[in-house]
């Protein structure tokens, strides 16, 4: 009887943990044709699809789930699969499974075992998965993609001990703020939860507050500054009137209610010149960055270090680091990080930013000069190569949804400055991948299946 039980509890805890992926399953299907069987064995994907150490990922993020409550979760090979794709492509959530539906690759990629017609899970199960594994998952991923990258020797060993470190802004989803627009959308949500709640108010202003909010606007493009500050007075006494509305009908507000309240009235009251300032109603941890660029001033968002190898290219970190510090500051946490991805780099190449830094650990931190003086050719030359990191920015902004992050909170900035660069690795490991087939068919070997194949997985039938 004991031993019954003792197999069912052993079930009941295995149940809670991810499912393992459909393709380690050995049972076919008569009316159904696998994977193997349709897509190209000399795919680039379907030959990264069998370096990645998927189980190594599994029984870390597996770890991150309940053993006593809940369903299975969705199978992780199939989750981080998605998300490798998501940012080596810049697709949103419900993109990337609907073009999934429609890629054979992609599904091989993930671990299917047949071609599914259906999409495997609702995007917002994305969201979920990436609230549970949070910034440690994110960092898994990116580690797998340099593992990987050792593993095919596309990254060298060598590459690894020279890293060059800088910082950028990572923009947030949000409207460029103004007092006017900042002042009408903290009225709609107080006006929106009040009527959630039941409150019923003197007057919403929604009409007076519209009609205000247009006529500021114009004037702030016709230049009639006083004109434009009348009626950004006039909206603030608006929301004011909301704000003592809801207080003397509403005395004792729950948590949500009491926080947007609070944003309210740090809306109601900021000026100017204030410090620590709000500038978006359902983003209220943004911040007003000024990085010294001619073409946009300011930039709404949190600051983000990153650190590349000086050669190839290849991102082993990438943080958010909220409250805009001062870059030397952030070097040891961005160090740090450096090693739990990699490993920790002998030499660090960083801009005149860095002056000062905080960082006490074994490698050699070298801070960009103007000129040469004493210093060594061959150490000059490996400092001239810092400025390789900013096309790579570059690249994560404009092609792995670093120019505005749309996930919430800092917890967001995190998950997205973090898998941004996991992306671009995983793009860059596809691209090598072709190249070498590229490469071995013309020298007459046709890609060579088990060059790839990991230990005790084989690689598809070719006939």
């Amino acid at each position: 009887m004991k031993a019954v039980m003792d197999r069912q509890n052993l079930a009941k805890v295995e149940a809670m943990k991810p499912k393992p992926s459909p393709c380690q399953d050995p049972q076919g299907d008569l009316f159904r044709v696998e994977l193997q069987a349709v897509v190209d064995p000399n795919h680039a994907m379907v030959k990264l699809a069998h370096r990645v150490d998927w189980a190594a990922l599994d029984a870390q993020l597996g770890a991150l789930y309940c053993e006593t409550n809940g369903a299975p979760g969705k199978s992780t090979r199939l989750m981080v699969a998605l998300h490798y794709l998501k940012y080596s492509y810049d697709l949103s959530d419900e993109e990337t499974v609907a073009h999934w539906v429609e890629n054979p690759y992609w599904q091989y990629l993930s671990g299917m075992k047949f071609f599914e017609h259906e999409a495997p899970i609702d995007p917002t199960s994305m969201t979920r998965w990436r609230n549970r594994v949070g910034q440690a998952g994110a960092e898994a991923m990116l580690k797998q993609t340099i593992e990987t990258g050792l593993r095919i020797k596309a990254v060298k060993p060598s590459q690894l001990e020279r890293v060059n470190v800088d910082t950028t802004v990572q923009e947030k989803h949000v409207r460029f703020p103004t007092d006017a627009r900042l002042c009408d959308r903290a009225r709609q949500r107080l006006v929106k939860a009040a009527a959630q709640r039941g409150i019923k108010l003197r007057q919403s202003y929604e009409r007076l507050g519209r009609e205000m909010l247009m006529k500021a606007n114009r004037y702030a493009h016709a230049g009639q500054m006083n004109r434009m500050r009348r009626c950004v007075k006039k909206l603030k006494t608006y929301l004011g009137r909301v704000m003592r509305d809801i207080a003397r009908k509403y005395p004792q507000p729950d948590e949500e209610l009491i926080n947007l309240m609070e944003i309210a009235g740090q809306i109601h009251e900021q000026q100017r010149n204030d410090k620590n300032k709000v500038y978006s109603v359902h983003e209220p941890g943004v911040e007003c960055i000024a990085k010294g660029k001619a073409h946009k001033r300011y930039e709404f968002g949190v600051k983000v270090a990153v650190a590349a190898t000086s050669k190839g290219g290849w991102f082993v970190g990438a943080q958010a680091v909220p409250g805009n510090p001062y870059d030397g500051h952030t070097l040891a946490d961005t160090l740090e990080q450096v090693e739990r991805v990699a490993r920790t780099p002998s030499q660090v190449f960083v801009d005149r930013g860095y002056r000062g830094h905080d960082y006490t650990g074994p490698a050699q931190v070298h801070v960009d000069k103007p000129r040469r003086g004493k210093i060594a050719r061959r150490l000059w030359r490996w400092m001239k190569r810092r400025a390789a990191i900013e096309p790579g920015i570059g690249h994560l902004k404009q092609e792995h949804r670093m120019d505005r992050c749309r996930l919430r909170g800092a917890d967001g900035d995190m998950f997205n400055a973090i898998a941004s660069a996991a992306g671009m690795n995983f793009g860059k490991l596809l691209a090598h991948a072709a190249v070498l087939l590229r490469f071995l068919l013309n020298l007459g070997m046709p890609g060579l299946p088990m060059r790839f194949a990991t230990p005790g997985h084989h690689a598809p039938s070719t006939a």
